[in-house]
């Protein structure tokens, strides 16, 4: 197993305020948050989602009220159907509903992480209420019958729990890959086979992290940012290596390397990438806009909590500066793509666990001019 221990050490590096921007307008301009309707649930973060049929499963988490009682409470989000080829004004009202659901079937937590494999959510692992120790539990929800049952739990010959990992989910297997158990950081991948409701390690080349943020565009994941104690990969502690990843394709060949998320090259074209690494993101696809299928990451710390946005284009493998979120910085906050549109929902204020939490759920337009009274 490919691990780094905590112990080799937690220094944090300080964001840097100054950005640059290839986009047309100035990059405070380009992209507006639109607010839609708030989450009903506890105003919370560290939570997990997946989405099925193009509505959004969200919950577990931490009230920052009550942080020792960690959160089962889930809901789902179902966006309200507009055609994004008419004026933005056609649908600047298109709210969309919140309804409960079935409670997380497995005991209370946060830092879980959620993926989907057709038309069934599965959510796991995550840190209990005591706030240290790591889970290995995974549970099915089945949205016709609202139902939760237990699967295999993470691992194969001994269970391998982990807090702060990330998912990616395709048609027919589901993948847990990283994440920590507070003695280790992995650098794991680790795959779901519903049919047999067995776990397989894979490979992954990269640093070993937590807290980073996946993406799953045309049939392929995307692993980016985090935070690692120490890697050949990191600026200070934060992750710039950038990863591709193909379920298609043998073990040791699945991965592509993406060109760095920091100045690393002596190229010009990431001069200006000067906080995209971070530490409890959020990310989101939408595909099918006017100028080709992007990337969004958004939120999340680096020394401080951001609201720093950049789009990832993934025909050229370049990023570009968008107009930060509109709420306030925060992590642990919540993404997902449904109708072909992004979404961020709740989180916690600051760089922590101890703030004030939030309920607000927005969504992006990354093609129009910033708007404050949306």
């Amino acid at each position: 197993m490919k691990r780094i221990n905590i112990a080799l050490g937690s220094l944090m590096l300080l964001g840097v305020l100054f950005s640059c921007s290839k986009a047309t307008l100035n990059y405070t301009q380009n992209g507006n948050w639109v607010n839609r309707a708030t989450f009903p649930g506890i105003p919370s973060g560290y939570g997990a989602s997946f989405v099925i049929n193009d509505e959004a499963y969200l919950g577990t988490g931490i009230n920052p009220l009550d942080p020792n009682h960690r959160l089962r409470a889930m809901y789902k989000y179902t966006a309200t159907d507009y055609d994004p080829n008419k004026s933005p004004t056609a649908y600047v009202n298109a709210y969309g509903s919140w309804s409960q659901v079935a409670d997380f079937g497995g005991s209370s937590r946060s830092n879980a992480v959620g993926f989907a494999i057709g038309n069934f959510g599965y959510l796991g692992t995550g840190q209990a209420d005591d706030g240290f120790t790591p889970l290995a539990d995974v549970w099915k929800y089945d949205p016709g019958a609202n139902t939760w049952t237990r699967v295999a739990d993470l691992g194969d010959t001994a269970t391998s729990p982990r807090f702060d990992a990330v998912a990616f989910g395709f048609a027919n297997s589901g993948y847990i890959l990283t994440g920590t158990d507070n003695n280790y950081y992995f650098a794991d991948i680790w795959k779901y086979d519903p049919g047999t409701n067995k776990w397989t390690k894979a490979f992954f080349p990269g640093s070993p992290r937590s807290q980073a943020v996946t993406w799953i565009y045309n049939g392929k994941g995307y692993l980016l940012t985090g935070y690692t104690p120490g890697s050949q990969y990191a600026v200070g502690t934060a992750c710039y290596d950038f990863w591709r990843f193909d379920p298609t394709q043998p073990n040791t060949s699945a991965w592509t390397r993406l060109r760095d998320l920091s100045n690393t090259n002596p190229d010009t074209y990431d001069d200006g990438y000067v906080n995209i690494i971070r530490s409890h993101g959020v990310g989101f696809v939408i595909p099918g806009t006017t100028s080709g299928d992007k990337g969004y990451l958004t939120l999340g710390s680096n020394g401080s909590a951001y609201t720093y946005t950049w789009e990832y284009d993934f025909a050229s493998d370049l990023w570009t500066e968008k107009t930060p979120y509109e709420g306030p910085a925060r992590s642990g906050a919540l993404g997902f793509t449904i109708k072909k549109r992004g979404f961020v929902c709740t989180g916690i204020s600051g760089a922590g666990t101890s703030g004030s939490g939030y309920s607000d759920l927005r969504e992006f337009f990354p093609n129009q001019i910033f708007n404050q009274y949306d």
